[in-house]
């Protein structure tokens, strides 16, 4: 495959996802970096993902994902679990359910605990304000002003009270809001939605600075390797257009692809486990054992149950709703 020389950038982002775009954004607002991001997947132009209905046909089809799927579980019956992960602008918050979840207290002071410097509650809070526009208003927990949108859920099927008092009589607590002080109990979801679309990490970071002179946003481009030398990462070689392309980083070059790509890239450059690598034909560059181990994920069971009557959402579910829906997230949403 023939190698094209590329320029060189201060900055190179590998992985267009929710740290990607946010690194994008942040990095470029210094007028005097030069910042490339590459995506392996597509622009977010595709109306699924702007409408948040769209979900019903994005996941169960496959299309803007990876497609991973987990080798059989020994402790789930040998089941082969699904893993998606976006492979789009925006990544994974261009495909998911737009559940905004922060995470439990505990586990950031735990980490702290264990030696992360920076990473405990305290630490993280005021960032997660920062970054948050939440309709309600800021508070304590919440912040007002950021480009990330979040919308407190307005229910008006009679069920979801009755979920909650179900919860109740079970002995857990109703948590009106788990981004705030108490993050255990039943309670309703949060959603990154603004005016019945989703914002995606790219719709809330990435799209306003587009049009920065000194951010270039490189979709379909593969990266295979970060090429070392003397110890020290130099460049990024990708795939785009059947052609090979090399880009050079003067500052840093910022691995961004996620829980499941990143640790691919890094041991596709020869940074993991030396045995593993010299198995599969990679030469060793760093012997980094913790690299591609200890994935973690949350398992999600779907139970599904029938009601005699159809719920507000069923009757709302109009197809001139729909299609309004859809030209505005052509008009508006559609990205690069």
């Amino acid at each position: 495959m023939p190698v094209k020389n590329s320029i060189t950038y201060d900055f190179i982002i590998i992985g267009g996802g929710s740290a990607g775009c946010v690194l994008a954004n942040r990095l470029s607002a210094d007028t005097g970096n030069k910042v490339l991001i590459l995506e392996a997947g597509g622009p977010d132009t595709n109306w699924l993902i702007h409408v948040p209905i769209g979900i019903a046909k994005i996941l169960p089809n496959g299309i803007l994902n990876w497609n991973y799927l987990s080798a059989p579980e020994p402790y789930a019956a040998g089941t082969v679990v699904s893993h998606p992960r976006g492979k789009v602008l925006g990544g994974s918050s261009s495909i998911n359910l737009m559940a905004y979840v922060r995470g439990h207290k505990r586990d950031y002071d735990n980490w702290r605990q264990k030696g992360l410097n920076g990473w405990s509650y305290d630490d993280v809070l005021p960032y997660f304000k920062r970054s948050e526009n939440y309709e309600k208003g800021g508070d304590e927990f919440h912040g007002d002003s950021g480009p990330l949108h979040v919308q407190a859920p307005h229910p008006k099927d009679t069920l979801f009270n009755v979920l909650l008092e179900a919860g109740k009589s079970g002995g857990y607590p109703h948590t009106a809001d788990y981004n705030g002080a108490e993050q255990e109990g039943f309670t309703r979801l949060q959603y990154t939605t603004k005016n019945g679309k989703r914002c995606s990490a790219a719709v809330a970071y990435l799209h306003p600075v587009a049009g920065r002179d000194n951010l270039t946003v490189i979709t379909d481009a593969l990266v295979t390797r970060i090429v070392i030398e003397h110890g020290r990462a130099r460049s990024v070689e990708y795939e785009k257009d059947g052609e090979t392309h090399i880009v050079h980083g003067d500052r840093e070059i910022i691995c961004s692809g996620g829980a499941f790509n990143s640790p691919q890239i890094l041991m596709l450059s020869g940074i993991g486990l030396a045995d593993h690598l010299r198995s599969v034909d990679i030469e060793p560059v760093i012997d980094l054992p913790g690299v591609g181990q200890n994935l973690q994920d949350h398992p999600s069971v779907i139970m599904a149950y029938g009601r005699k009557d159809n719920s507000y959402f069923h009757r709302n579910l109009r197809y001139d709703r729909l299609t309004k829906s859809m030209i505005q997230a052509r008009l508006f949403g559609t990205g690069f």
